[in-house]
């Protein structure tokens, strides 16, 4: 994880030959639901927004290892890479970037349409701390979401308890033990072509 060699834009993630695994946190009214039937109740918005980020440890940095309000229910949904592929394919960036993009106006246009959208965060250790490479994360509106929804989701897991026992091992100072726990993410690997336009 501390490895300086690791580039700074790269997709990390636990995954099959047909899947990849992808973190997200709800209230338990949300996620009990989704965990127990393998799909997202009917008070899952899907006019909203929805974000899916594929590092363990940069989702217990956003939701506070499952503390936070709203954010108590620890879901790995397992979706497949064929629709990971896609919304990568037709996202965009969240920032303009004249060097990727050209002119703002036509940038804002492009986001304005995209149904997902990339942003680059520090990826996270096990103490929550920055790291020097990035960590990816997933926008899914409109046409993607419906998709993420309906399509390409191939189970739903509690992961709540493993998010609490990690903290308790870090918290301990059992590092080590803690690291043993985690998820093994590895490199996804994703045609070049794509994403050269969300490297930024």
């Amino acid at each position: 994880m501390n490895d300086r060699r690791e580039p700074r834009h790269r997709i990390r993630a636990r995954q099959t030959d047909s899947t990849l695994t992808v973190y997200q946190a709800y209230r338990p009214e949300i996620g009990g639901p989704a965990a127990r039937t393998g799909r997202f109740p009917s008070s899952w918005k899907r006019d909203r927004m929805t974000w899916i980020k594929p590092s363990f440890l940069w989702m217990m940095y956003r939701c506070g290892w499952g503390t936070k309000e709203g954010q108590e229910t620890v879901l790995a949904v397992e979706i497949s890479r064929e629709g990971f592929c896609w919304a990568l394919r037709h996202a965009c960036l969240t920032h303009h970037v004249p060097a990727l993009h050209g002119d703002r106006a036509d940038y804002a246009r492009r986001l304005r349409q995209a149904p997902a959208r990339v942003q680059w965060d520090p990826e996270r250790d096990l103490r929550l701390a920055a790291l020097p490479h990035r960590s990816l994360q997933l926008g899914l509106a409109g046409e993607a979401a419906a998709r993420y929804a309906d399509e390409w989701i191939v189970g739903i897991e509690d992961v709540t308890p493993l998010a609490t026992e990690v903290h308790a091992r870090v918290k301990a100072g059992e590092l080590a033990a803690a690291a043993r726990l985690l998820p093994e993410e590895r490199p996804f690997e994703v045609d070049a072509e794509v994403l050269a336009p969300l490297r930024a």
